[in-house]
Parts: C-alpha cells; structure tokens; sequence
C-alpha cells in the first residue's frame, strides 16, 4: 500500500479548513432560515423551502454553474463583488467555502427544522407574557430546547462539506493547494495511470470521516434525550 504523495496531505488539510469555514458559516444562516420555515406563515413558503432545498436535488454540477454565473469574476454578483471590494471567489478556497456552504445547506436546515418543530410552542408564548421580546424568547427558549438538532446539523453538514465534489469543481476548478479537495484529489489520481493505490487511500480516509460523522450524529442526539427524558 503506498504513503501519500504531499499533495494528498494538502488536499486533506484543505478540505477540513474549508468544511470547518463552510460549517462556521453555514450554521448561523440555516439556524434563521430553519426558524423562518418551522414558525413563519407567509405567501410563498413552499416556493422558498423548495429554493432551500433545490441542491438536494440539482446535479452538483448544476449548482456549481450557476454559481460560476453568480459569483464569477464575470457574474451578475461576482463582477460588483470583485470591481469594488477586491472579492474573488471563483478559482479560490474561499469559493470552495462558497460551494460547500450551498449543498450542506439543505441538509442543516431540515436538522435544525425539524427540532425548531418540536420545541413545545406553549413554552415560547410562556415567554412572551412574561414580558420577553421575540429575539430574547429565541435565545432563552427555542434555540437551548433546539440546540441537539443544531449540533446533529453542523455534523452531517460538516460531513458534506468535507465529501462535496460536483458543484466545487465546477465553481473553483482543481488546483492544487488552492482548491483541490479530499474528492477532487481521488477524482485526480484516479485518473493518473499510477494513481489507485492513493485513489484507494483517500477513499477510505473519506469514507472513515463520513462513517465517523454519522456516528458522532448519533451519539449527541441520544446524549440529548438521555438529557431531556
């Protein structure tokens, strides 16, 4: 079985950085979103949980187009992005953030939902005529009672983040030390007529971290309801 090239290294080292920023950022933003569609009544809601959810579904490849039209140097948001503030996504880590951010989306919100769901309601209005206002009945109630959803969330988005492929090749392309990821390092070397033996060891690392993961999102959700009960 051969070592990995340093390459190999600087690809898995790049994708935990980049699944830690897209897990740091990605969080906060599906926590607001989740709340949105777990207590918002307003027109349209089904459009925009679909909206939410659309990279679920999407060929990876699909969403990393649109996002090269949005946030490339030459896209609608990228081109003022870049001309004023100096931002460029497209072809750097940061886009990889970018790409990682949007497919574990999806998957954050519906853990994080899903526990919103269940925080008893009462409670909340409990809250409420005790005189406290809606920002604090959120973090003194829903989002403690919604915190195991939240932790299980940021695993299996994490996870995600980690594995994504299609939609970060497609943003940022494959450069080496700059975008190449743990998935587009086996995409790589299994390409490379003397590239299987590290094709095969990066697998089982990814796969040892998924499995892990999932494990760890088990693990804190039964801590919870041991908790709880």
């Amino acid at each position: 079985m051969p070592d990995l090239s340093p390459d190999a290294w600087i690809a898995i080292a790049l994708s935990f950085k980049v699944a830690a920023m897209a897990t740091l950022w990605g969080v906060p933003v599906s926590t607001v979103l989740a709340l949105i569609l777990a207590r918002g009544r307003f027109p349209g809601k089904a459009l925009f949980d679909g909206i939410i959810h659309l990279p679920l579904v999407l060929p990876p490849v699909v969403t990393g187009y649109a996002l090269l039209l949005l946030l490339g140097r030459k896209g609608l948001i990228g081109a003022f992005l870049d001309q004023h503030f100096g931002i460029v996504f497209a072809f750097r880590w940061t886009g990889a953030v970018v790409a990682a951010v949007v497919m574990s989306l999806p998957i954050i919100v519906r853990a994080i939902r899903l526990s919103i769901e269940a925080v008893d309601a009462r409670l909340e209005q409990a809250s409420g005529t005790l005189g406290a206002g809606p920002v604090a009945t959120f973090f003194l109630v829903t989002l403690p009672l919604a915190m195991p959803g939240i932790l299980v969330g940021a695993t299996l988005g994490f996870a995600k983040a980690l594995g994504e492929f299609g939609a970060t090749i497609t943003f940022v392309s494959n450069i080496p030390g700059e975008t190449r990821t743990i998935a587009s390092a086996i995409y790589t070397a299994s390409q490379s007529p003397d590239g299987d033996g590290e094709a095969l060891l990066l697998s089982v690392i990814a796969a040892g971290i998924g499995l892990a993961a999932l494990v760890a999102s088990e693990i804190i959700a039964r801590w919870f309801r041991r908790a709880s009960s």
